[in-house]
């Protein structure tokens, strides 16, 4: 080496690369340091922007300033090859070598040209309307001062003097020429780079056929490997402009949700194992990135053995020049290549997690789609989707660390067992013995997990049972009794949780304490072996056991990870493992065998569950010919619906046969109970078909809903909320009708849709719809209102799941037992009493008074914008309890002082034992250790070079009046160490009573407030973005939060220990410190600005998908009849489509973060290195210090690494707590005042009386009741639909907001109080319109009305949801007890 550089620089071969000549700098250190390096780095980075994207349909006009730039850059790449010209003349024109000025122009050459290229693309692309990045023209100034050095050469030789010679006066010229180019490219990057406006203006990101561009997707490798792709994104997030899911980058193919299905699908089979499909989609990949693993893994150890050659060639001083050159680029390229190899397998790791996601989201929402008639609650598959799903991926990153950190682990005791010899045995016994111990707790750990999965399950499908009957609830006043069940089941959950994080923090506290034990054993061990302290020993042994943390630490949690993954797994598998609804074996594949058959049942047997235990539905022989209305009647429960839902296949068949001529063209179902999307009217019609105006038109006047679209404000485009909890009963029936009329199906499934309207609209419905538009259709209708079956072809009487008779209406109907007339059946005016048309019966009062203007009733999800506010940290704070918090920080400062007082103890020992041994030696001679010639050895810390390849040596034993002293040092070692032991477990076990109590403090406040909001916020809300906050965000807070908070505080701590050594062994190592952090902080916080949002982007990306698949689950029968599920398929593509771009967006970011971070912590340790290869060419090095500089510099970035990432992590999962809060502390509140007590018999007399009454269902709407008077005494007050008699009912059950005027209420009850239940002999029975807008004031003076007892009892008019559908009868009945 030293050979090749005398002959490049014309130099001696004692000093080949001159730093100073002649009172400037070396020309030679010029030209390849100042000159090529630059240079070099410059074609890096222009290479990065090569694949810079362009948008086809959009060309940017070049602005002056890139002109001129892209003409300077061009003429820098002309004047290196113009100026091989007089270098290549004889005589030699100076003021290098030939060979030097040709390698340094060459060079020059393709940096600038690559340059041009890169301005080139940048000029054209989105970058155009600014100065493009700023890195980028950084690197473009950083040859000019080899520039100004060589024209100061110049000036030094005379070159402008006679006699001018026409090589050496060329030459100049062209360094003038280059200088004056890099000022005009410096002139045009500061000049206005065109419009300024952002990027969201510009048709490239604006237009919604142009979205975004594309991640990764056609880049170079260089900016794969930079990450340089991700720069728009981030400019975005910068600005504050990541505002929705569109503006992040979309997915690369082999991320896109459909591909991935494909992929998925083609190795996936009914009844296969989920694990053995996924190894066949994508676990090739995934175990070849277990070579860079590897690899990543190896080079780590590269960097403590190359620090070790090179502090021993500059102690030394004997090795020549060469050596130290290798060594400090050898020490560069491992810290570069290591990093670059960890960070690209972190990144496939990440993208094959990814694609495993959306394979098995995509295969759970299909599966969902083909559900037998065996169906989990909703909040259990929601867990599925959430909870079960996210723990099952931890696998892929958990995996490799299985083995890796095994591997770590035996390197570290290798190179330990080079240091001290067989001593290392007594610290392995030592972590071995730990090893069943940590066993029995992952144990204990996977068994609790799997009990508070069930309690989370139940929790959770309580909270969805609860919102999905919130009317119901409020109605009864239910809130604080079912909120204490919630409250109940969430107590279990955190019992098992509590066990979790004790036996967690049991963990924590053996692997943590085990480096300072093991350090204490083997020392001691040593001692006892008869060999001397040294400080070489002592210190590089305790760097090795420091190496033991990460394997150690996080062996058991990769361990407790891969446990999860497995439970998770089994929950999975047993819900693929549901049977699915198989059309092709559930008909007959033959047609019925008459032409003129529409359906066919012969012998049919079917059962709500597969073994036929619960009620039967037996139908002998039936025959449905084309265009026949079927009535079906028969008694409360005698199978009427159930025959409906055998015909639709939603029972088991237990045996016979079920023919349907045109199955594949599917049916028209009108379910007894409506199932509304939560969408416009229009749409729910409408359900994915093409608009026909012309039909659209006729089924709204079949389906009498012309008159209540025309007095909303948006008409058809109002949105209904979620169930349509903003329509009344009849206008949910209506709507759901006219759906399957707009289908346009040939056989109509109708179940009971005349029971939730009053006569008259009935009666529309029945001449105008079911025997007007789908007269030529096969009508099957379900109905207690026989008289509307005079008509029918043929009635079926059904009793106990059988079919009695069949036979024409005037056969049939007789054998029905008689009923009341439908108006009194339905608390409704006989038809006589009514003298208005039905245009103006029944008006749409709850939808016309929700409504915005706008027509909007579901608002758009808040998303928080910027850094997490402070309030939030207040907010866990507060939750974890202040003077909790205090005593966790002030055992976290014990832990971190009693670790840094052991290491300085340690160091005293050393200096005392030292110094001992060199008085000892002035009177006997003793042999000396190589490298120990100074207070400073050159491997302190470091690795000693020759102890790596030869046993250890026994050394000279202590004098034997120093057995006392090192008892005496060994005492107060291990005194301290114990310290740091106990105050280790006081930290771990005070952090996991604080997040316990953090955890418990969350949910309660969410729960208490989201059970008080009124009725509108659940109109407006769906239940999936609620339950989102009770599952993923509850359990963020629950596990994810508090894992991320003890790293972050672990690394403050540990950081805060290591400045304070650094100040008081080296303070000027302090000086570096400011640079960095300023660097740092440029760098997260270009992080951080996009981080925030787009963990706010996946947080609200989700929302859907549980809004989606619960709207599936609860619609089943309807999509499945309508033929619909391919269109859910693919709209559940779309929404995942959009949370995998921002969990994408989110993943590349972080590893663009953790690149720039490691290559800063390489390029800091390399300036280190090569500074001190300059001081030891000029005699002024200290091997010492420069040694323990390069060390702690190592420490010092991965630690600064550690903790910018631990922060922005753990931001972001407080972006779980923010949302929590924003509930708990945003949400509007229903009014509370205090409860009266009244004794047993207050019950005497009742009537109700109105003064002046004005009752509106929330304040800025029109008056629902305005100025009211009357009174009721010892009757039932009655109204027809329309007319507002449920406003007067809400009044009475705490459901309306009265401003002005007053009521009162009395009721007599004859008869002594009842065992606790409903209250006898006193109702309220409102009508169909009796949907509660939003609960005002409460009627506090009746005793129990908040448990829902003793009060007012309501009967909605619609017919109620099945809320509580588990569970035994009673509880269906009064889900309360």
């Amino acid at each position: 080496m030293e050979r090749f550089l005398a002959g490049l620089c014309g130099s001696d071969a004692a000093r080949p690369l001159p730093l100073w000549e002649g009172g400037t700098t070396g020309h030679c250190f010029t030209q390849l340091v100042l000159g090529a390096l630059p240079h070099a780095l410059l074609a890096v980075l222009s290479a990065c922007r090569l694949g810079t994207p362009r948008s086809p349909d959009y060309v940017v006009p070049c602005s002056p300033g890139w002109r001129l730039r892209l003409t300077a850059s061009f003429l820098l790449s002309l004047f290196p090859l113009l100026d091989l010209l007089p270098v290549a003349l004889p005589p030699g024109t100076g003021p290098g070598p030939l060979w030097l000025e040709v390698l340094a122009d060459c060079v020059a050459a393709v940096a600038w040209i690559t340059h041009s290229l890169a301005l080139w693309v940048l000029a054209h692309s989105p970058h155009g309307h600014f100065r493009g990045p700023l890195a980028l023209a950084l690197a473009a100034f950083l040859p000019a001062p080899a520039l100004v050095l060589t024209l100061l050469w110049h000036c030094q030789q005379d070159t402008f003097l006679p006699p001018l010679l026409p090589g050496s006066l060329a030459r100049l010229c062209l360094l003038i020429l280059q200088l004056a180019a890099i000022l005009a490219y410096g002139l045009g990057w500061a000049a206005p780079g065109g419009s300024q406006g952002p990027w969201t203006q510009e048709p490239f990101l604006s237009s919604e056929d142009q979205e975004s561009e594309v991640a990764e997707d056609g880049e170079s490798w260089l900016s794969r490997f930079s990450y340089a792709w991700l720069a728009p994104l981030l400019a975005r997030g910068a600005r504050g402009e990541l505002r929705q899911p569109r503006d992040t980058c979309r997915l690369p193919r082999r991320l896109h949700p459909a591909y991935l299905a494909r992929a998925f699908q083609a190795h996936w089979q009914e009844e296969a194992r989920l694990w053995r499909a996924l190894y066949g989609a994508f676990g090739r990949c995934y175990l070849a990135l277990g070579l860079l693993k590897l690899l990543g893994t190896m080079l780590a150890f590269s960097g403590p053995l190359l620090l070790s050659l090179l502090v021993g060639f500059l102690e030394e001083g004997h090795e020549p020049l060469s050596h130290g050159l290798l060594y400090a680029l050898g020490l560069t390229s491992g810290a570069v290549l290591s990093a670059v190899l960890q960070n690209q397998y972190g990144y496939e790791v990440r993208k094959v997690t990814l694609q495993a996601r959306g394979a098995v989201l995509n295969t759970l929402y299909r599966k969902a789609l083909h559900l037998g008639p065996q169906r989990p609650p909703v909040g259990e598959v929601l867990n599925r989707l959430g909870t079960d799903s996210e723990r099952l991926l931890n696998f892929a990153s958990s995996f490799h660390e299985a083995w890796g950190l095994p591997l770590q682990l035996a390197i570290t005791l290798y190179l330990l067992h080079q240091q001290v010899g067989l001593a290392f045995v007594s610290g392995l016994i030592l972590a071995l013995l730990l090893v069943p111990v940590n066993k029995a707790i992952a144990t204990r750990i996977m068994a609790s997990n799997q009990e508070m999965l069930q309690h989370k399950d139940a929790r959770v499908k309580l909270m969805a049972e609860l919102l999905s009957g919130i009317r119901v609830i409020k109605f009864f006043g239910w809130e604080q009794a079912l909120g204490a069940q919630v409250e109940a089941r969430r107590a279990r959950e955190l019992g098992r949780l509590r066990v979790i994080k004790y036996l967690d923090a049991a963990c924590v506290y053996l692997w943590a304490a085990l480096p300072v034990v093991i350090s204490i054993v083997i020392f001691i061990t040593y001692v006892l072996m008869g060999h001397q302290l040294t400080a070489t020993k002592v210190f590089t042994a305790l760097a090795l056991v420091h190496m033991l943390i990460l394997p150690l630490n996080n062996f058991p949690w990769v361990i407790n990870s891969l446990l999860e993954a497995r439970v998770s797994l089994d929950r999975i598998q047993c819900f693929l493992d549901l049977p699915n609804h198989n059309p092709q074996t559930y008909y007959s594949s033959d047609p019925p065998t008459d032409p003129s058959v529409v359906l066919e049942l012969h012998e049919a047997l079917f059962s709500w569950d597969p073994t036929g235990t619960s009620q039967k539905t037996f139908i002998s022989h039936l025959e449905v010919k084309k265009g026949m209305l079927v009535g079906i009647v028969g008694k409360v429960g005698c199978g009427k619906s159930s025959l409906l839902a055998a015909i639709t296949g939603e029972l088991h068949r237990l045996h016979g046969q079920v023919a349907v001529w045109g199955l594949s063209k599917g049916f028209g179902l009108a379910t007894q109970e409506p199932w509304i999307q939560f969408a416009t009217i229009r749409d729910n019609i409408l359900f994915g078909k093409t608009f026909d105006a012309q039909l659209y038109k006729k089924v709204l006047e079949a389906c009498a809903l012309s008159d209540d679209l025309s007095i909303l404000p948006a008409g058809d485009q109002t949105e209904v909320g979620e169930k349509g909890v903003a329509l009344s009963g009849g206008q949910r029936a209506r709507i759901a009708l006219a759906r399957a009329v707009y289908q346009e199906k040939a056989l109509y499934l109708l179940d009971d849709p005349l029971a939730a309207v009053d006569a008259d609209v009935a009666n529309h419905l029945l001449h105008r719809c079911i025997l007007g538009v789908l007269g030529h259709t096969t009508r099957l209708l379900c109905t207690h209102r026989i008289e509307y079956l005079e008509n029918a072809d043929v009635v079926l009487l059904m009793e106990a799941g059988h079919l009695v008779c069949a036979g024409p209406p005037s056969e049939i109907l007789p054998l029905v037992q008689a009923a009341p007339k439908a108006w009194a059946e339905d608390g409704q005016e006989p038809d006589s009493a009514s003298a208005q048309s039905v245009q103006n019966l029944e008006k749409t009062e709850g939808l016309e008074e929700e409504q915005s203007t706008s027509g909007r009733l579901l608002l758009d999800e808040s998303k928080k914008e910027g850094a997490v506010a402070w309030h939030v940290y207040r907010a866990y704070w507060r939750a974890v309890g202040q003077g909790l918090a205090l005593a966790i920080l002030f055992s976290l400062l014990l832990m971190q002082a009693t670790r840094n007082a052991a290491d300085g103890w340690l160091s005293h020992w050393i200096s005392q034992l030292k110094a001992a041994r060199n008085n000892s030696s002035q009177v006997v001679p003793a042999p000396a250790s190589p490298g120990s010639s100074g207070p400073l050895s050159a491997q302190l810390l470091l690795f000693s070079p020759g102890s790596l390849y030869t046993p250890v040596f026994p050394l000279p034993k202590a004098a034997p009046n120093g057995s006392s002293d090192i008892r005496f040092y060994l005492t107060v070692y291990a005194t301290i160490a114990g310290v740091n032991s106990i105050c280790t477990l006081l930290r771990a076990v005070l952090f996991a009573a604080g997040t316990l109590k953090a955890a418990a403090t969350l949910h309660r406040r969410l729960l208490h407030r989201v059970l008080l909001a009124p009725v509108t916020f659940f109109d407006s809300t769906p239940m999936g973005r609620v339950l989102n906050r009770f599952s993923s965000d509850v359990a963020c807070a629950d596990d994810s939060l508090p894992f991320l908070l003890n790293i972050l505080l672990a690394n403050m701590a540990g950081l805060l220990g290591l400045l304070s050594m650094l100040g008081y062994g080296l303070p000027w190592l302090l000086l570096l410190l400011p640079p960095l952090s300023v660097i740092y902080y440029r760098v997260q916080r270009h992080y951080r600005a996009s981080s925030r949002e787009l963990r706010r982007l996946s947080s609200l990306t989700l929302s859907p998908l549980y809004t989606h698949l619960a709207d599936t689950l609860a619609g089943l029968p309807v999509i499945r009849a309508a033929g619909a599920t391919y269109r859910f398929e693919e709209e559940n593509q779309q929404l995942l489509e959009l949370n995998q771009r921002c969990q994408f967006a989110s993943y590349a970011t972080m590893q663009w973060l953790d690149i720039r971070l490691q290559l800063m912590g390489a390029v800091v340790v390399s300036a280190i290195a090569g500074i001190a290869l300059v001081q030891h060419q000029q005699g002024h090095t200290n091997p010492g210090l420069v040694g323990l500089s390069l060390s702690y510099a190592l420490s010092l970035t991965g630690l600064l690494s550690g903790l910018v990432s631990s922060f922005t992590q753990t931001e972001t999962m407080l972006v779980s707590v923010e949302r929590l809060e924003e509930y708990s502390c945003d949400l509007p509140q229903e009014p509370q005042g205090q409860l009266l007590q009244q004794d047993v018999g207050w019950l005497t007399q009742g009537s109700v009386e109105f003064q002046d009454v004005v009752l509106v269902y929330r304040p800025g709407l029109p008056n629902a009741l305005d100025g009211a008077v009357g009174a009721q005494c010892g009757k039932s007050a009655t109204g027809r639909c329309g007319h507002q008699p449920a406003p007067a009912g809400r009044a009475q059950i705490p459901a309306s907001h009265h401003p002005p005027g007053a009521f009162f209420v009395q009721w007599d009850c004859s008869g002594k109080p009842g065992p606790p239940g409903p209250t006898r002999g006193c109702g309220l029975v409102a009508g169909p319109g009796a949907v509660p807008p939003e609960r005002g004031d409460r009627l506090h003076g009746w005793p129990g009305w908040g448990a829902g007892r003793r009060g007012p009892e309501l009967v909605p008019g619609t017919e109620a949801a099945a809320v509580f559908g588990q569970g035994s009868p009673h509880r269906r009945q009064d889900p309360v007890y």
